[in-house]
């Protein structure tokens, strides 16, 4: 570090050299993991006995495996469950998972303008890659184990400066990191509802994500480039 310098100014002097990035959160936004997952609380279910509602836990995606845990174990049983099931996931959950319509291309957009592609999850990050690699998604960064507010300083470190999500916890995300968020309407939040949340942009799904990625990084002109 130069003499005199601080952290902070080492920081943002690294982010000024780094491409920009488009964030992506993973369930219900690139990836559909509800047949995986539904799976995975299946056999957690055959495995300790208690009853997990897997059609209805799938139905609320997108915070903390936690969280939906705590619906069904007792206190003292929930760290057991989380590692039980996140010991089944691979086996059961990452062959049934498919991607969002109009992933491929969405990722694909994001690389044809230089922009880099950074996954940011609450899912546990080495079962994110399994996903990623099972479908061929590839992510220059990825960061899991975080919601909402945590996710933010992961779109800070990674040069992050669209976040795209299904859930309103992202857009929480990236008003906390102050980037701009864009809702896909393809999770458990209703367009109003991300709009709510602070979305720059509510698409219906990925497939018009391309188009609108060149419109706000771009735009109309001949002479508009990326900043």
């Amino acid at each position: 570090m130069p003499s005199g310098s601080s952290p902070a100014a080492e920081c943002r002097s690294v982010q000024s050299v780094m491409r920009a990035a488009v964030g992506f959160d993973l369930d219900m936004t690139l990836i559909d993991s509800r047949p995986g997952i539904a799976a995975a609380y299946r056999a957690l279910t055959a495995e300790t006995g208690v009853f997990v509602d897997a059609d209805l836990a799938v139905t609320r995606l997108g915070p903390p495996l936690r969280a939906e845990l705590r619906q069904w174990f007792p206190p003292e049983d929930v760290e057991r469950a989380v590692n039980t099931y996140r010991t089944l996931y691979p086996d059961h959950a990452i062959g049934p998972t498919v991607p969002m319509r109009g992933a491929a291309a969405a990722v694909a957009s994001v690389r044809e303008l230089g922009l880099r592609v950074v996954v940011v999850t609450s899912k546990l990050g080495r079962l994110a890659e399994l996903h990623l690699a099972h479908l061929g998604l590839t992510a220059d960064e990825l960061a899991g184990d975080l919601f909402g507010e945590d996710k933010a300083a992961a779109l800070i470190e990674h040069g992050v400066r669209w976040y795209v999500g299904d859930h309103i916890g992202d857009m929480v995300a990236a008003r906390a990191a102050g980037v701009s968020g864009i809702g896909v309407a393809t999770g458990p939040c209703t367009t109003d509802e991300l709009r709510e949340a602070g979305a720059y942009r509510v698409l219906p799904d990925l497939t018009t994500f391309p188009d609108v990625l060149r419109e706000i990084t771009v735009g109309p002109g001949p002479d508009r480039s990326i900043a």
